[in-house]
């Protein structure tokens, strides 16, 4: 029997997210409060933090922003990101005064080509962005060596790759900075929500200071429902706490990311499964081990992508395109770049395919079909 429909995404909410959710409203206290306390030690043991610290933070956005204010990215500097990305992490670098730098990604794995990254440093450099895509992680060994060749900072994006492991060691685990997103189609959601992963207890100290309006001296007090009598605002600061609804909800979610993780990579498999060998589809070089994925995607030719994303909605399926390069945008256009032959190629062969927690195999098999009935039609000749 044929789903009615496939969305693209699909949030896991089940009673347990709705029972949290209904404790955290009948509590009271719906700003920044315990749940979020508990949400951030219960994100540090997950990732097996060590010594690094989590800070829960409004939206990814926020965590990006933030994060590069921690790395001392300001005025006149520039930020090494793939054009290849989300327009979230161009508009932060643009948020602190600075400029993005477009670098190309590499063919196997969408990921930051870091050849072309060392070409791009300049004397203005002051951080890069290693961002990991959908179910291929960068090679964060050799973005560590780069920056420290240049005396660099680094903003690891795990928007995509929460949950999963790089070389046996969870991603937030090692990188200088790191940002996971919990926003509603993520593979664990807030509702909205963040976290930024920092090093040090000065930074954990600023960034409590700068999510909460620059005010010092309430992070203990609000972890206990309570409001601090007095505080002081020295730095500057932004509204970007998360609220205790949305940690309540990652409380949650968190419980069961076994479950998502490894149902996520089940029907990753499978997709890849049908679809090899399939005339003029490219799946991910993945098998999938040690990787919570985000996002399946597959490359199409370019001529023939807008037919099969029309040809897939009319049998009732969503796809997307993640992402239109940044140096396509009219905001971006002028920014310094380098050779970007292979973002302009991806950008026009990218295409997302549903992937949903608990997702049943008839659900991607259904897919599939669709996209080898297209395949077999005269218009994708």
């Amino acid at each position: 029997m044929q789903p009615p429909g496939i969305p693209l995404f699909k949030p896991l909410i089940q009673t347990e997210e709705t029972d949290a959710a209904r404790e955290a409203l009948e509590l009271g206290w719906l700003g920044m409060g315990s749940y979020v306390g508990a949400f951030e030690k219960r994100l540090e043991q997950f990732i097996d933090a060590g010594d690094r610290h989590v800070v829960a933070l409004s939206t990814g956005h926020a965590a990006l922003h933030l994060g590069l204010l921690v790395a001392g990215v300001g005025a006149g500097d520039e930020v090494i990101t793939p054009s290849f990305n989300n327009a979230a992490d161009f508009q932060a670098i643009l948020a602190v005064g600075a400029e993005p730098v477009f670098c190309d990604v590499d063919e196997a794995s969408l990921c930051i080509d870091l050849d072309k990254a060392e070409a791009l440093v300049s004397p203005r450099t002051k951080a890069i962005i290693a961002m990991d895509y959908d179910c291929m992680l960068c090679d964060h060994d050799r973005v560590a060596q780069l920056a420290r060749d240049h005396g660099i900072r680094v903003l690891h994006d795990a928007a995509h790759s929460f949950g999963s492991r790089c070389k046996g060691r969870m991603v937030g685990s090692f990188s200088d900075l790191t940002m996971f997103s919990f926003d509603p189609i993520k593979t664990i959601t807030c509702i909205d929500g963040g976290a930024l992963v920092v090093r040090s207890e000065e930074e954990l100290g600023r960034l409590h200071e700068m999510r909460l309006l620059g005010m010092s001296q309430l992070t203990e007090s609000l972890y206990a429902n309570s409001r601090a009598r007095a505080y002081d605002i020295a730095s500057i600061g932004f509204r970007y706490h998360m609220a205790n609804l949305h940690a309540a909800l990652g409380l949650s979610q968190l419980a069961k990311i076994d479950v998502i993780s490894e149902t996520r990579r089940r029907a990753c498999r499978r997709y890849n499964e049908q679809l090899a060998g399939l005339p003029g589809v490219r799946v991910p070089m993945s098998d999938f081990a040690d990787i919570t994925p985000f996002l399946y995607y597959i490359r199409v030719p370019a001529d023939r992508r807008d037919g099969l994303r029309d040809h897939l909605a009319a049998r009732g399926i969503e796809t997307g395109i993640h992402w239109q390069p940044g140096h396509w945008f009219t905001l971006f256009k002028s920014c310094r770049r380098g050779d970007l032959s292979v973002t302009e190629r991806i950008g026009r062969e990218i295409l997302s395919l549903p992937l949903h927690s608990c997702m049943s195999p008839e659900t991607v098999d259904h897919v599939v079909d669709g996209i080898r009935s297209y395949a077999d039609s005269p218009q994708s000749r």
